[in-house]
């Protein structure tokens, strides 16, 4: 990955941007990594991965006896008006 100061960022934005979409591009301020710029599409790939982890995740945990969104605010519903 590439890095670049903060200032040459801000003073070269458009070539900045030109080597985000081949490559994300690490950006440094006083020598620290603080942000990264990447394509759209790297960015979407990204969350798609996400989105298939956490996917996979609930599919486990449904699995495992975990109730969803929806069993969940049932049962809590029943539970807050059953008679002491």
């Amino acid at each position: 990955m590439k890095s670049v100061a903060a200032k040459q960022a801000k003073d070269e934005f458009g070539r900045l941007l030109d080597l985000a979409r081949s490559e994300p591009v690490r950006i440094e301020k006083h020598g620290r990594p603080v942000a990264v710029v990447l394509s759209t599409e790297e960015y979407e790939r990204l969350e798609a991965i996400e989105d298939a982890w956490w996917a996979l995740r609930a599919q486990a945990a449904g699995g495992e006896g975990f109730l969803g969104a929806d069993a969940s605010e049932a049962l809590l519903r029943r539970l807050a008006h059953a008679p002491d």
